[in-house]
């Protein structure tokens, strides 16, 4: 075991080697053109340190502002132009003027019932899986997947129908005012989500 060695190794001296003079005088030159600005640093970092804070925020809330703005108004855009509403609130808008030509003619019945088809078809169209062809007015009526204001003009549609077609009883025009109004109701019920 003689050749390992136990006793620590004495210090060796480490030549020093003094850097060259032109880079002393580089760093003496850049150390006084830099002094004033090290001294302001110095002496302002703590409005500094609040500046780069209120930047780094800037900047954050800039990035996701730019990422999420057209996300934003593009659903805003989606909302806001949504063909199917749309084309449903000129149809309900084309539908009452037609009811209306008829119930200014004194034609309340023909009027509320082109309300109550028109309601059905409406239906049938945001959620053709709720109607069946043998499904009555009342059965519509009853529907719980519809949403209760919806379920609520409806039945009051029906209603009137009802009692111009079978009660044999000419609807007069309050009764007209009455499918009118409710229809105007239904039409703004969103059939789209309910239920679903």
């Amino acid at each position: 075991m003689a050749d390992i060695q136990y006793a620590p190794l004495p210090p060796q001296a480490i030549p020093r080697h003094d850097p060259p003079e032109w880079l002393l005088a580089l760093l003496r030159f850049l150390a006084r053109l830099l002094e004033p600005v090290g001294r302001w640093l110095g002496q302002g970092w703590g409005a500094i340190e609040t500046g780069l804070l209120v930047l780094a925020v800037l900047g954050v809330v800039w990035i996701a502002g730019s990422l999420l703005w057209p996300l934003w108004r593009a659903r805003r855009r989606q909302t806001r132009l949504d063909p199917t509403l749309v084309v449903l609130n000129e149809g309900a808008i084309a539908l009452l003027e037609d009811a209306d030509r008829l119930a200014a003619d004194g034609r309340f019945d023909e009027a509320a019932h082109l309300l109550l088809r028109r309601s059905v078809h409406h239906i049938s169209s945001a959620r053709p899986d709720w109607l069946a062809p043998s499904s009555t007015a009342r059965e519509i009526a009853e529907n719980r997947h519809l949403p209760a204001a919806a379920r609520h003009a409806f039945a009051s549609i029906a209603r009137e129908v009802e009692r111009s077609l079978f009660a044999l009883r000419a609807l007069t025009a309050e009764d007209w005012a009455r499918a009118r109004s409710a229809y105007a109701e239904f039409a703004l019920a969103d059939l789209k989500d309910a239920g679903a």
